[in-house]
């Protein structure tokens, strides 16, 4: 009982380091669209300037993700996310530092954070996979991975109450990168590899139980997996949704409040204050539908039917966002769109997480706990690929012509609930044996 203890309590100081670096990923992303004016004038740049700094960013972020995937495979979550951590606060830092005519080093340190953010989300999810049973996943994969949408929540509040207290958003920066800096090093001390007591019921690697270890598919045989191409082009199509609420969401309110006539500082007081519901929202509902999938699960429902059947009942409320631009253009009181608005976004947001959480696990789920993380990096990978083009096509047309875009975002889950249902199952080798039974 005292070794379970222990055991219990390791994990737990390893998911709450985990969400602590996942909050400071998301601040250190949030720095760019939340102070977009300060910067955008710093550089003296555009709307344009600024979607391309953005995509540096996603390609890097896309191109990584796989390779961040391979190296957790390989490595182990321990040494690949110490120096994840360390290159994105460092790149933070030298972002904080660039002159007004450095705007391409500054894009250079923006793509530098994305090759290096990848790799926490791969490494949590081995952390995850090696320490928790099957039955148990969801939970603390979920409340990681929240960590991300209390980035985003705090994010508004917190850089505000820095840009005050400041003066200067390169001093934000520069205090970012240095807590990162702190967080890689709590991250060596807290990670242990688990002992071989606990990989049994996790991922049956002990010698007893050797002849049951599920064998992993080799690097090529990968792309021959149906489950493979499913996870990714889920990801491709759900993912920009989400991307345009942490990248474009606090710049479409601020553009609502100068089209009212609001002074910058009003406008900024504003997002301090409402702009992170979404967010909040979206980690609330993210979890509630781990924890739903698990419950299910628990009471004898299949993994996978069980997953599948969570994530497709919450996407009937994707389509709402397609209402955001008639009702930001409406007749009726500021204070009313702006809440309607915000109320739209905590729905969705709640939606994409849910997808975001729970999508990447059911996925990974289906393969050998050593192809877990370069499946989900793959898969990920994919996600910020798909992005990148969406974003680009969000940068090159003006606000008076989104209508579409948000109708073409209403769309993007529902299509993502098909690919899931007829390409996600469990995956056989040669002789048949399911190759996730004891995952």
């Amino acid at each position: 009982m005292s070794k379970y203890v222990k055991v219990s309590n390791r994990r737990w100081f390893i998911v709450a380091t985990l969400f602590i670096a996942i909050v400071c990923n998301y601040l250190d992303r949030q720095l760019l669209s939340i102070l977009k004016p300060e910067i955008l004038d710093h550089f003296s740049i555009g709307n344009f300037e600024y979607a391309w700094i953005v995509n540096v960013f996603l390609i890097c972020y896309a191109i990584m993700y796989p390779i961040s995937g391979i190296l957790v495979d390989k490595f182990g979550p321990k040494k690949v996310l110490m120096c994840g951590i360390f290159v994105w606060s460092c790149a933070c830092i030298g972002g904080g530092c660039c002159a007004p005519d450095q705007v391409g080093l500054f894009t250079m340190c923006r793509g530098l954070l994305g090759v290096s953010e990848p790799t926490i989300f791969a490494a949590q999810m081995i952390a995850i996979s090696v320490w928790y049973e099957r039955k148990e996943r969801a939970l603390p994969n979920a409340l990681c991975q929240a960590g991300g949408a209390l980035g985003a929540v705090i994010a508004p509040v917190v850089i505000a109450a820095l840009m005050n207290v400041l003066d200067s958003w390169q001093h934000v920066f520069w205090l970012a990168g240095i807590v990162g800096i702190v967080i890689g090093f709590v991250w060596i001390f807290v990670y242990r590899t688990p002992d071989k007591q606990v990989l049994a019921l996790t991922v049956n690697r002990d010698k007893s139980d050797i002849a049951k270890a599920p064998k992993p598919f080799k690097f090529k045989q990968l792309f021959k997996r149906k489950s493979m191409w499913g996870g990714i082009l889920i990801r491709l199509v759900s993912d920009p949704v989400w991307y345009f609420c942490c990248f474009w969401l606090p710049g479409f309110l601020r553009s609502m409040g100068e089209a009212e006539g609001l002074s910058e500082a009003m406008t900024l007081d504003m997002i301090q204050w409402i702009g992170g519901l979404p967010y909040l929202f979206g980690a609330i509902g993210g979890l509630l539908v781990g924890m739903w999938s698990d419950r299910l699960i628990r009471g004898g429902g299949d993994p996978l039917l069980s997953r599948k059947k969570t994530l497709i009942t919450v996407t009937i409320f994707a389509p709402l966002v397609a209402l955001v631009p008639f009702i930001s253009g409406a007749d009726f009181e500021f204070g009313i769109r702006v809440a309607s608005v915000i109320v739209i976004f905590c729905i969705v947001s709640a939606v994409c997480n849910a997808w975001l959480y729970n999508a990447p696990l059911t996925v990974v789920e289906q393969f050998p706990i050593k192809n877990g993380a370069s499946v989900l990096g793959f898969c990920c990978g994919a996600g910020a690929l798909g992005s990148v083009v969406f974003n680009q096509f969000v940068g090159s047309i003006p606000e008076s012509a989104w209508t579409v875009l948000f109708i073409v975002m209403g769309c993007l889950h529902i299509i993502a609930c098909f690919i899931l249902w007829y390409f996600v199952h469990p995956e056989r080798n040669e002789e048949g044996e399911v190759k996730n039974e004891n995952n």
